[in-house]
């Protein structure tokens, strides 16, 4: 039927199918700013403002809109970059999202941009609570909805006519000399993005010259971009005669396939293409996008005759509607041998349990007859010895659950034949390079006929460390010479994608009269599900990151990966070492209240300090042989004593009158904390490159293989560039992540862009430099006196010799490029670290806890960190803030359910909960800088270590709170009733 939208003031007359929602018309017609996140309406991802009341545009049919007024981020402002479009200014709200940095990966920000603007435009002075309230629909994964709501409440301000002082950091001094000094305006209600930067005189040891960009809150390099709704994902793009791709998924958790027939899929009009195990080659392959060799079990296959678990490819379809695809997949016809499933890793390895991977093909797995996918053990002295001698032994096992990383972008991939004959490949993934590498022998291509391209990320979380599908949309493209869209439902990123590893584990440790640790022992039950994806290196983490804290001389790790029929567990932001601090520090709490120790004393007595050896680096490293590591910098004490300053700690901690409630005496206070420390990237493995040229107007071309899926890493290497190369950052084009044009990196995962691909940044910077100053050098010398190059620094657009004189980068630009010895200035810098320098912190949580439900309420979560010294405060302290939060679902509220036929129950976003908006406790980011020299400019990793303390924290406040201990996650509120009461499960 035919219908007018009136879209952004411009009408649009198109035909839809009765059907056809609006969010998929708006789509085809170019209007990408909605977004595609689920089908249900509960992500908000796809909100658009009808007759400017926001709707969700993935659950309204097309007709409804008919002859009404749609507005979109497309039509709210912008455009002011692209002039001979027309001018015009960027809204108020997009302007305070740059300026607070609330864009992280950008997908959700278009609906939240027009959910805040029908807010203001009826309630122009809305309190903190109103802006919470109209965010709620919105799900962000990635910010902790902090800055967003500060970012409208500033722009309420703005819109009001009110003055609005510029964001700042608040900053301690630093040593002289160290810093230029970056002084703290005023504080504000509206955008004070609540973020310390402080700077111990003690933990600062090497100077540095005054820094310009470096360490300044720089807005994100993409942020225009992102807040005018360009077209920067993957899914928003147009390609003639592109097809859909589906996929006919198992209902069964463990089954044979013992006959399909397609031929009725086949002939169904529209469809181009149906592929079953029959028709591809079989090659055991790892979805894991980990370095060359990859050191996990190779036991996927792009469609098998066996399947694994409910979710399990079974057939593909490509077809011209999705509709079409729809129904080709009922029409195949499928005679499954159903097997015994199991679904509880405590019986994987029993006797008579189902085998899993009975199939020859597969290599790397441990031991297939028992499940076992792998094992890590270690050791470091005699624990058994030394737990005789201790004066107190403390044993219990802790349970870390399945959750999702449900980022708002689903796994999508487009693939087609190029003009040169080549597979091109656009995808959202971390690991464009491995993408390529792995697939080339799935596919039968070389690599050189194969072209990754990674656009912009709507959010990862490790989830896209993984070859998922893009081997499947590869396939439908070659059969049929098409190009080929593929995505996931929300459905199926649950049931069909990655999990974190749920894990059971075991804490026994041994500890001496006077509080002092002598033994400490981890066994880790670890749920690889049907696959071994990561399966050896995410429990080798856990034990590497968490049993190195405390610094024992007696330390034991064994970690059993077992196969189960539920979906495969994978890389998850933390990389197992969340699981293992859940276990450790609910454990350290109780040790230290049964002791009667204070719990901060406690834990700094016995935790790792700068100059020790890290104890367990040189007994592994990724499954790879280790080499000896020292702590160079470790801010934990000063991060203790921040944090618990801004909590009230010792206030708070054992006062009774505070844990009370007045005139609720159903509610009870807790307070609680967590230490912990990540990686920085993976030594003497991890390599990162990048290429910066020069262009005719002094600006600069920075190529960087990292990948930005939302952290700020594309801001951050260029803010780096800019420092070395004394211009601002806006006077780079960046551009990441495409095998045909930047060099390589291994991706976005173990916490090592920053430091990584940072430090090639830096290399190709200073190699740049050192041409730069060799062409001023020589113009300089005809004006005056001759000046050495390594005399001349770069500042302020130009090239300055010590005597003030100066030549500007453009000058110098246009001198090589068309004048003398003409050549183009540029370089690449690649960078390996024999080194992982750890970032520490310290976790606080304070917590309400209603005796009569025992639902549990997070009010406050303040984390002090020690990450080095801190590139860009906006970009980082928005990874602490959305890291907690995320951290704090899987204590307190995510849990994939299962039934007893192996089907996940809450495959949806509401029965599988996160954090909204409205729900999320109060957020504050505390960095201690300290100084590490392997870094650049002194860096440390910051991304996943705020996934490491808020369960735990929020647990031992649970403790304190009312006294019962939870081990295993969730803390749901039955879970706690029934431990008050002293019921058993």
């Amino acid at each position: 039927m035919n219908i007018t939208l009136h879209i952004n003031g411009k009408d649009l007359q198109v035909d839809v199918a009765p059907n056809q929602t609006l969010l998929s018309v708006l789509r085809a017609n170019g209007v990408f700013g909605p977004k595609h996140g689920c089908e249900t309406g509960e992500c908000g991802a796809c909100a658009v403002l009808l007759d400017g009341v926001p709707v969700n545009s993935c659950v309204m049919l097309a007709v409804q809109a008919n002859g009404r007024r749609i507005e979109t981020i497309e039509g709210l402002g912008g455009e002011q970059q692209r002039g001979w479009r027309g001018s015009r200014p960027l809204h108020a709200i997009q302007t305070a999202f740059v300026e607070t940095g609330a864009i992280q990966c950008g997908y959700c920000t278009p609906g939240m941009i027009v959910a805040a603007k029908a807010l203001l435009d009826r309630e122009p002075n809305p309190t903190e609570a109103q802006v919470r309230e109209a965010l709620s629909g919105v799900l962000c994964r990635c910010t902790g909805y902090l800055k967003p709501v500060q970012a409208v409440l500033r722009a309420a301000a703005v819109l009001r006519g009110e003055d609005v002082p510029p964001i700042f950091e608040e900053i301690l001094p630093a040593p002289p000399g160290l810093f230029e000094p970056r002084l703290p305006d005023e504080p504000m209600d509206m955008g004070d993005p609540a973020v310390a930067v402080k700077a111990p005189p003690a933990l600062l040891t090497i100077g540095m010259k005054p820094l310009a960009y470096v360490g300044k809150p720089e807005p994100k390099v993409d942020a225009l971009k992102l807040v005018q709704g360009h077209p920067a994902f993957t899914d928003d793009i147009e390609k003639r005669g592109m097809l859909t791709g589906k996929l006919l998924l198992s209902p069964h958790a463990h089954a044979l396939i013992k006959r399909i027939d397609a031929a009725k899929a086949r002939a169904l009009p529209g469809v181009h293409a149906v592929l079953t195990h029959q028709d591809i080659p079989r090659v055991a392959y790892t979805t894991a996008g980990q370095s060359a060799p990859e050191p996990g079990p190779h036991d996927n296959y792009s469609l098998d005759t066996k399947v694994r678990f409910v979710g399990d490819r079974v057939a593909a379809v490509a077809a011209e509607t999705e509709e079409i695809a729809q129904r080709a997949l009922d029409l195949i016809e499928v005679e499954y041998e159903v097997l015994p499933a199991v679904l509880d890793p405590r019986q994987s390895m029993q006797p008579g349990a189902p085998i899993l991977h009975d199939e020859p093909e597969s290599w790397l797995i441990e031991d297939p007859q028992r499940n076992l996918a792998a094992v890590v053990d270690w050791e470091l002295g005699n624990v058994e010895e030394s737990f005789r001698q201790a004066d107190h032994i403390f044993e219990d096992t802790y349970y870390s659950p399945k959750v999702q990383q449900t980022p708002i972008e689903n796994h999508v991939v487009v693939t087609w034949w190029d003009e040169d004959d080549r597979l091109v490949i656009r995808t959202s993934t971390q690991v464009p390079f491995h993408v390529r590498r792995i697939l080339a022998p799935v596919l039968g291509l070389p690599e050189k006929r194969i072209r990754v391209i990674k656009p912009r990320i709507g959010g990862g979380f490790g989830v896209k460390q993984e070859i998922l599908i893009e081997d499947i949309c590869a396939h439908l493209t070659i059969v049929t010479g098409h190009p080929v869209r593929m995505d996931y439902t929300r459905e199926e990123e649950f049931i069909a994608s990655r999990t974190r590893h749920p894990m059971f584990i075991t804490m026994k440790t041994g500890v001496s009269k006077d509080g002092t640790i002598v033994a400490n022992s981890m066994y880790a039950l670890s749920d690889t599900g049907a696959s071994g994806t990561h399966a050896m290196t995410v429990a080798g983490n856990t034990g590497h990151k968490a049993m190195a804290l405390y610094n024992a001389p007696n330390i034991k790790f064994h970690a059993d990966i077992v196969y189960t029929n539920t979906v495969p567990s994978g890389a998850y932001r933390g990389y197992g070492v969340p699981q293992g601090f859940w276990a450790l520090e609910i454990h350290m709490e109780h040790i230290a209240r049964s002791l009667g120790l204070d719990p901060l004393d406690f834990r700094l007595k016995n935790a790792i300090k700068t100059g020790d050896e890290h104890p367990v680096s040189k007994i592994w490293s990724e499954g790879r042989e280790g080499a000896a590591e020292y702590i160079h910098t470790c801010g934990l004490p000063e991060c203790v004593d921040q944090g618990a300053e801004a909590i009230g700690w010792h206030d708070r901690y054992g006062n009774p009158d505070w844990h009370i409630v007045p005139s609720r005496p159903h509610l009870r206070r807790g307070i609680g904390v967590a230490m912990v420390m990540q990686g920085t990237a993976i030594p003497n493995l991890d390599m990162g490159a990048a290429s910066i040229k020069m262009n005719d107007d002094g600006s600069f071309n920075l190529l960087v293989g990292a990948t930005d899926l939302g952290t700020g890493s594309d801001t951050v290497l260029t803010q780096m560039a800019a420092e070395v190369l004394g211009c601002p950052p806006e006077d780079f084009i960046t551009y990441s992540s495409d095998t045909d044009f930047t060099p390589f990196d291994k991706g976005a995962y173990a916490s090592s862009t920053t430091y990584i691909s940072g430090q090639a940044t830096v290399i190709a910077a200073e190699r740049v430099a050192e041409q730069i100053k060799e062409v001023a050098a020589r113009m300089l010398a005809k004006e005056g006196d001759a000046v050495e190059p390594a005399d001349i620094t770069l500042q302020d657009r130009a090239a300055w010799a010590l005597d003030g004189r100066s030549v500007s980068l453009r000058d110098i630009a246009l001198n090589a490029l068309h004048a003398e010895n003409q050549h183009q200035i540029m370089a690449v810098g690649s960078h390996v670290s024999p080194e992982s320098p750890p970032p520490f912190a310290a976790q606080f949580a304070t917590v309400t806890v209603d005796t009569e439900t025992g639902q549990v309420t997070v009010d406050e979560l303040v984390m002090a960190v020690d990450s080095g010294v801190i590139i860009n405060p906006i970009t980082a302290s928005g990874q602490i803030e959305g890291g907690m939060v995320q951290a704090a679902g899987y204590g307190v509220c995510e849990e994939m359910a299962y039934d007893d036929e192996g089907r996940v129950l809450n495959p949806r976003f509401g029965p599988y909960w996160i954090y909204r908006s409205d729900d999320v406790p109060d957020l504050k980011a505390i960095f201690v800088e300290t100084y590490e020299e392997s870094g650049p400019f002194g860096a440390k990793a910051v991304a996943e270590i705020p996934l490491d303390g808020a369960g735990p924290a929020i647990a031992n406040a649970v403790y304190d709170a009312v006294g019962v201990r939870i081990k295993d996650a969730p803390l749901y509120p039955e879970k706690v009733w029934r431990a008050m009461k002293g019921i058993d499960d």
